[in-house]
């Protein structure tokens, strides 16, 4: 038990990580309350907002704690889905987590929060921190562990955060929600971009974006078909080319390998293992780091440690450079595959994330990349 009751603020969003992370406080002995964000309105059938807010309120009248709400969709606009807009109109792979992280749940949120009396937040990530000073550790459940997303999020905000399932596999959470009766025990966990919920991510980017159709090529010119629009393609894509069954490529499936903005050209090769879905190196942006640039690179201008290109990807060690401009140089021991520019490179040393940044431009690109990330955070 806590010692007195401190007023935490639970992040409820109407899901079962976070009703459980609500029932946890509570059984420890805070004071709980629980604000519920709205950061998307939509009056489509899609949006599930709506039902949410109903959850939590049920959450609420099961755990008998107070219930706040507030909308911060126009921030969430201007600060999350502009940038998210503007990646995937320079033909790149965004991530709008990372950023609703840093800017909503841990800005706003956690401001708010003091405004209402609380003196820490909450939410149901699968994550964990250490203090003196303020460090980001990975989550006790390695295949829900969320610290990618998390990278972002300064030691200073972190610092007033709980992270009440850090400790837990994700098995225990859906048991302690059903033993315990809450409403939403077997309510399924969301997945995807929050905004465009179970709609066709076609159909949405459509209705934001143009999408001039261009050509598929292969490394060596070879034309492909067409494509109906860059920004509807990643790296490492494998359905929806419409190039299986060609002509004089049977046999090994294709794929998306690279995207040139300036030509609108999609290329792309054949068989997973093709050398141009492979890169031993990648630039970065100017870097988050969370408990401040590490010792290594700021004293002998390079730090050894692992890293991952994408969410649920096994760590790869490599050895991490500033370049003049603040951005970063990444080389790795064994080549990662199908590395996208738009996505992050996260930053790991054993269970402590370091920081991460987005990824400008891997292989040849690399030396070449803009800098065009916002100065860290």
């Amino acid at each position: 038990m806590v010692a007195s009751a401190e007023k935490i603020m639970i992040a409820l969003s109407g899901g079962v990580d976070s009703a459980v992370a609500a029932l946890l406080l509570k059984q420890q002995g805070y004071a709980v309350e629980a604000l519920h964000m709205t950061n998307w309105e939509d009056d489509e059938a899609y949006c599930t907002a709506a039902r949410d807010f109903q959850d939590a309120r049920a959450v609420c009248e099961e755990l008998a704690i107070p219930l706040h709400r507030v909308n911060f969709s126009q921030a969430y606009r201007d600060q999350v889905f502009a940038d998210f807009l503007r990646e995937y109109a320079a033909g790149r792979t965004p991530n709008p987590d990372v950023l609703c992280n840093r800017e909503i749940k841990f800005g706003l949120f956690l401001d708010y929060a003091r405004r209402l009396g609380a003196s820490r937040m909450a939410t149901g990530h699968y994550a964990r921190s250490a203090s003196e000073p303020t460090r980001l550790l990975r989550g006790r459940d390695a295949g829900k562990d969320q610290s990618y997303f998390l990278h972002a999020v300064a030691g200073k905000a972190l610092a007033h955060c709980l992270f009440p399932l850090g400790e837990l596999q994700k098995a225990q959470v859906r048991e302690l929600a059903t033993s315990s009766g809450l409403p939403v025990n077997n309510k399924r966990d969301s997945t995807g971009i929050c905004f465009i919920g179970e709609r066709p991510f076609r159909e949405f980017l459509q209705g934001y974006l143009q999408a001039p159709e261009g050509r598929m090529l292969t490394p060596d010119g070879q034309d492909m078909g067409p494509h109906v629009g860059l920004m509807f393609y990643t790296r490492g894509q494998r359905q929806g080319l419409g190039i299986g069954g060609s002509a004089g490529h049977a046999g090994d499936a294709w794929y998306v390998a690279g995207k040139d903005a300036h030509h609108n050209v999609l290329t792309v090769v054949q068989g997973r293992d093709h050398p141009a879905l492979w890169d031993g190196a990648l630039v970065t942006g100017q870097p988050s780091w969370v408990a401040g640039e590490p010792a290594a690179l700021s004293a002998e201008g390079e730090l050894a440690c692992t890293a991952k290109t994408r969410y649920r990807q096994q760590d790869a060690r490599c050895r991490v450079t500033r370049r003049a401009d603040a951005s970063l140089s990444v080389e790795f021991e064994e080549p990662q595959w199908a590395v996208t520019p738009g996505q992050y490179a996260v930053f790991y040393r054993g269970d402590e994330c370091l920081g991460g940044a987005v990824i400008e431009g891997t292989g040849a690109e690399a030396a070449q990349a803009p800098d065009r990330l916002a100065a860290s955070a």
